[in-house]
């Protein structure tokens, strides 16, 4: 019997999953449910190769990607995501199949089928595949910084990105604030930071504010199906989610 490795942080879904997929398959079991990226690594280190991988993307402890760079894979991988449609159009461009939470049957026996397909394939459209997957792990695992240095008169200040609670930007000025309650004022952009902060962490709530998930209050609703965000530490205006980030924004909160 062929065995399966899922990565999912969520017991419940992982449940759920394991479930479904020897329901529907007996010739297929689930040998474990890794919650985490050191989890993982770990399993993966010391078990044969599974037949097959479902892989959460956002887990509790960074991207699964990082799994895949520190342990080579050759087993194919059905990503389970939440992302948005970019990230689904790469999944499609390097013939990766991908579910898209929630999970239900229907999408399952699709992955399944692909998963039948892969082994039905020659040696050159395997290797193909393998070349694909190494492709797509290289341009979806960017390398975030996890500090920054802070340019003050004639010193440098590292500070570390998870000691952020927010940044605030202001008539071209771009401070960051602290969970010690320090701020810096820095020459980055609002944009760059976006682009260099873990997304799993780091949210760009509007034009002026990039917050932090662990910095969060309380969430209030606001005038026309907008939301409020209350960090732990008052922030320069109040933080407004629109209306049409309003949706994704509580999927983030509620996924990291």
């Amino acid at each position: 019997m062929d065995q399966v490795l899922i990565i999912e942080d969520e017991i419940k879904t992982g449940k759920e999953l394991k479930n479904l997929i020897e329901s529907l398959r007996d010739d297929l079991t689930v040998a474990a449910i890794s919650p985490s990226i050191k989890s993982a690594v770990s399993w993966l280190k010391q078990h044969e190769a599974p037949a097959l991988i479902f892989s959460d993307i956002q887990l509790a402890d960074g991207l699964s990607f990082e799994i895949f760079r520190q342990v080579q894979v050759e087993s194919p991988i059905i990503f389970c995501t939440a992302y948005d449609e970019y990230a689904i159009q790469a999944f499609d461009a390097n013939g990766i199949d991908y579910l898209l939470k929630p999970i239900d049957e229907e999408k399952l026996v699709r992955g399944l089928n692909k998963y039948n397909k892969y082994y039905q394939q020659d040696e050159k459209e395997t290797s193909n595949y393998k070349n694909q997957l190494n492709n797509l792990l290289s341009e979806m695992n960017k390398s975030y910084k996890s500090s920054l240095l802070i340019y003050f008169q004639e010193k440098i200040i590292p500070i570390k990105a998870c000691d952020i609670d927010f940044i605030h930007s202001e008539n071209g000025i771009v401070t960051i604030y602290m969970n010690n309650k320090q701020h810096y004022y820095t020459n980055y952009t609002l944009e760059t930071l976006e682009t260099i902060l873990n997304p799993v962490f780091f949210y760009k709530a509007n034009r002026q504010f990039i917050i932090n998930r662990q910095a969060i209050l309380n969430i209030e609703h606001y005038f026309t199906r907008r939301l409020v965000v209350k960090l732990t530490q008052p922030a320069p205006e109040s933080i407004i989610i629109s209306k049409v980030k309003a949706s994704d924004f509580l999927k983030w909160v509620e996924e990291n």
